[in-house]
């Protein structure tokens, strides 16, 4: 192999230059999915065995038959459907209208739906897709700067990290043996805070003058007859589809998958509802549909090329020896874990680090006497904040693929910035006062 002709200081951090290369890479504006996968062939031809690139393809096939994944295209069917058929842009503008006397009241809005169509669908990457499609146009529309849209619509996205039914939550409970309803309880002040926290940000933001949100309308919402009609027929149909894909993955009756389709079908059946239902927009949202799915997957596939060599390359154990090697107690071990939790979700698919890493870390978590149930939120929430910081959240990469040209990458950097602040205060007041997560628990399951 090549790294027996390398020097010890290379071949022995191969996976630190790995790190190094590819982030040099990205910030050069290479696209992501060919960076992960060109460099991390590079770095498996110097540093590791080719017959292990024979897992390469048993690695995409896994990918492509996760049952958890075919959710994606039925969302993504959903959300375009909602975005082309113009449901999603009546109920954006009907719910402007009625907060039009509040600056900031839209943005504020799509945080409420972002936070109800994420507990819908658990899956980041589809969610943020549907948000894109559905809010981003009409902030811009509305006069919202590139900046705050794009912040917003990717926040607002992110949500279903945490927000339960989160997918993240659903596997993380048997690998931490706590119960999946504990996890899922235990998520629900943390969510609601982040949500209550976004929205007074907006509405600060706005209130001391902020350019990137357009000044508030001079007049209030006249709720005449008209009016109320317009905002039933706008927010009631796609609310009591959110609502009850929502209510089918709580009560039981359906997985994610399941529930993805039945909103899929739910859409369609709306947008005959309004007669708005042509074969030209079925065959316009099918085309969408196959683009965007694609987009999602690549990006995918090429996170599952770098952690088959990242791992190859023995990265993972070398960030745990770097771990190790330290002395550390309490505080300053649960600092250190989220860190290192923080650096791998820029890489690492949750799946990952969630039956490699977390059966390693969390056992030392709780030998320090740390609550297993509150350590699984806290390690959701910091995936969640990993997820959309930049220059490497996923979030970002899924949303500027459903962006508008006008909205241009450095937007969407400056734009979540605030958002991520707000993450990790969140992170920080879990961390503190860690009863917000294990109350409700008790007090509903009794454990």
């Amino acid at each position: 192999m090549l790294i027996d002709f390398l020097p010890l200081w290379i071949a022995d951090y191969l996976a630190a230059w790995l790190f190094l290369v590819m982030t040099i890479a990205l910030m050069l504006g290479f696209p992501v999915t060919l960076t992960m996968m060109g460099v991390s062939f590079l770095f498996g031809l110097i540093g590791l065995d080719p017959t292990l690139f024979e897992l390469m393809p048993l690695r995409m096939w896994g990918v492509m038959t996760n049952t958890m994944l075919m959710a994606v295209p039925l969302f993504i069917f959903m959300g375009f459907v909602l975005e082309k058929s113009g449901i999603a842009r009546d109920l954006l503008e009907t719910m402007e209208e009625l907060f039009r006397n509040v600056r900031g009241g839209l943005a504020i809005s799509i945080v409420a739906v972002g936070a109800l169509l994420g507990a819908s669908t658990g899956i980041v990457g589809a969610t943020v897709v549907t948000m894109g499609l559905m809010s981003l146009p009409t902030m811009l529309k509305h006069n919202y700067s590139s900046r705050i849209a794009a912040g917003t619509v990717a926040a607002s996205g992110t949500l279903g990290q945490i927000i339960p039914p989160s997918i993240v939550l659903l596997l993380l409970g048997p690998v931490m043996e706590v119960p999946i309803g504990d996890m899922f309880m235990g998520a629900v002040i943390p969510g609601l805070i982040l949500v209550v926290l976004y929205c007074i940000y907006i509405y600060g933001a706005a209130l001391f003058g902020s350019s990137h949100i357009p000044p508030a309308a001079n007049q209030r919402a006249t709720f005449d007859k008209a009016f109320i009609g317009r905002l039933c027929k706008a927010l009631i149909p796609p609310l009591f589809l959110i609502v009850t894909v929502l209510g089918t993955i709580f009560a039981g009756i359906a997985t994610p998958t399941e529930s993805g389709a039945m909103g899929a079908v739910g859409a369609i059946i709306l947008t005959a509802y309004n007669r708005r239902l042509s074969f030209p927009l079925l065959h316009e949202v099918a085309k969408g549909t196959i683009k965007m799915t694609s987009m999602v997957f690549i990006i995918i596939m090429g996170a599952t090329c770098f952690s088959l060599v990242f791992r190859g390359l023995a990265g993972d154990d070398l960030l745990r020896e770097f771990i190790d090697s330290m002395d550390l107690q309490g505080w300053q071990l649960i600092a250190i874990v989220m860190i290192f939790i923080f650096l791998l979700g820029f890489f690492l698919d949750f799946i990952e680090i969630t039956y490699i890493q977390i059966p390693i870390i969390a056992p030392i978590v709780v030998d320090f006497g740390y609550d297993p149930l509150w350590f699984g939120i806290m390690f959701a929430m910091n995936l969640q904040t990993s997820f959309m910081t930049p220059p490497f959240g996923p979030s970002l990469f899924y949303l500027k693929s459903v962006c508008p040209p006008e909205v241009k990458t450095t937007d969407l950097y400056r734009g979540i910035i605030p958002f991520v602040v707000i993450q990790i205060i969140v992170l920080c007041i879990i961390a503190a006062w860690p009863q917000l997560v294990t109350w409700l628990p008790r007090l509903v399951y009794g454990s």
